[in-house]
């Protein structure tokens, strides 16, 4: 099958966490065309029920793959893979690469054999993250915790707002509460909201600490998967394509900017 040239790379999350897949992106493959799709009248996902997330992520997708033609669609949203991925990949005929907790490296990494997982808390009830931890981390300790405030704050952060260090002093809290909790010396950042934050958490957690999510590896499938093909830049630029129209999302300008996007749209 030959591929548009000017067919975009399609970034999905719920909400701008998954710039942080698309700043790895940029870096491996500069001169790809990219769609980044925010999914804000349904933020968040967290706090939703599977059906609910299921139903709407698949049918999302399935509107944008047909009106825009991507060439790759990335779920850049941990909670919307673990929960829709096999669905999405039943209904689209484009390649799907998903974002899953990054227990794997976290597990080979940490020294103390005990794991913090900061995820929403839909991600951190999967049976996806059961079966991750049971494969890769089964003779370590996996301490999970449900933030919704980090998704809030890293929201409010890239629109230029201030957050209060208590939201990141409770999700260590918790973490270091838990049994063999303050033993913890790799994080799983297991929302993409969350490794916007990673200066604010790593101040709360204190030294020692690592923390990990799956940006690079996601980075590397779709390079991977996209290896060959020519590009061309987007006619009228790189675009982030929001499914409500919020006048503060005007405030994300300046951020989506230094992701290499210029244009604001409404689908």
């Amino acid at each position: 099958m030959t591929t548009d040239p000017a067919a975009p790379i399609l970034l999905f999350d719920s909400g701008v966490g998954g710039l942080s897949v698309l700043g790895k992106v940029r870096k491996a493959l500069p001169q790809a065309p990219v769609m980044y799709v925010s999914d804000n009248a349904g933020l968040p996902y967290g706090n939703k029920t599977e059906a609910q997330i299921a139903a709407r992520v698949s049918g999302l997708l399935g509107r944008l793959t047909e009106r825009y033609r991507p060439r790759l669609v990335c779920i850049a949203c941990n909670t919307a893979s673990t929960i829709a991925l096999a669905s999405v990949r039943e209904v689209l005929e484009v390649p799907i690469v998903g974002t899953v907790p990054a227990i794997k490296p976290a597990a080979a990494m940490t020294q103390t054999g005990v794991i913090g997982l900061l995820g929403t808390e839909a991600t951190i009830r999967q049976g996806y993250v059961d079966r991750l931890e049971a494969e890769f981390a089964a003779d370590k300790r996996l301490l999970r915790h449900g933030a919704p405030e980090l998704v809030a704050a890293a929201e409010a952060k890239l629109r230029g707002g201030t957050v209060d260090p208590a939201v990141f002093a409770r999700a260590a809290a918790a973490l270091r509460a838990m049994p063999d909790g303050e033993r913890i010396d790799t994080v799983v950042l297991a929302c993409t909201h969350f490794p916007l934050l990673e200066a604010e958490l790593a101040d709360a957690f204190g030294p020692g600490v690592r923390f990990v999510d799956g940006s690079d590896g996601i980075a590397r499938r779709i390079a991977f998967l996209t290896q060959g093909q020519a590009w061309a830049a987007a006619k009228d630029g790189d675009i982030a394509l929001f499914t409500k129209d919020d006048p503060d999302d005007e405030r994300l300008m300046p951020a989506l900017a230094r992701y290499g996007i210029a244009r604001r749209l409404v689908f």
